[in-house]
Formats: structure tokens, sequence, C-alpha cells
């Protein structure tokens, strides 16, 4: 590279503003421009990553468009991302038709308040 080139400026596509409020909803972390501009980049690499693999999927699977299920085979093949993305993907309808029938009519009969709250309404108290 000559000094005469103009280096373009790299520009995340995720507004930094935005991820560093994301990230501040968690009161005990604090977050330089740095480190929003860093994140908001690299959030950029993954998904455009995962979005690859995605594809690569749906193309081994003759499809032209890439489908949920096609982004849970990406998350599965791919060791890394899979201990922490594969929960927050959405389940697949065949699991939630076999847990509907395993469901007995007890269960189904029980006030709401005796329920167990889902997994995610916990986690959200």
């Amino acid at each position: 590279m000559t000094e005469n080139e103009a280096v373009d400026p790299i520009r995340p596509e995720f507004p930094t503003g935005r991820v560093k409020k994301i990230m501040k909803l968690d009161k005990d972390i604090k977050v330089n421009p740095e480190a929003s501009f860093l994140i908001s980049c690299s959030t950029n690499l993954f998904l455009q990553f995962l979005a690859e693999r995605s594809a690569e999927v749906a193309a081994e699977k003759k499809k032209k468009t890439v489908k949920i299920d096609h982004l849970r085979t990406a998350v599965k093949r791919h060791r890394p991302t899979i201990d922490f993305l594969l929960d927050s993907l959405p389940v697949p309808a065949e699991s939630i038709q076999s847990v509907a029938n395993s469901l007995s009519d007890r269960d189904l009969s029980r006030p709401v308040a005796d329920k167990p709250a889902p997994p995610w309404l916990e986690l959200a108290a």
C-alpha cells in the first residue's frame, strides 16, 4: 500500500450507540467507545459467518431459501457456537407437537398457577 492510497474507514453495520445501550442493560458493565465499536464489528462478522454457513446448508439441501432449520444445522456444525446459540433458537415444530402429545389430560386441567413458568420467563425475573 502506498502513501497516496486512501484507506476507507471501517464502519460497523450496527450502530455503536445501540450496541452500547444494550450492553449497559447490565448495570455492572462499563463500555468505552472502542469496545462498543469492536463489539459492533464483531457482531457483524459473526452474523455474516452464520449467514454464509446457513446458506451452505440450504444449498446442500438444494433449497434457494434459508430457513430456521438450515440455521439450526449450521449452528450444530460449528462447535464454538452450539453452546450459547442453540438454546436461543426457536424449538422446531415437531418438538412442540411431541411435547403437546406427551401431556396428559391431568396436566392440561391444572390451574395456571400450578403450572411451572417457562424457562425464558424465569430468566427475565
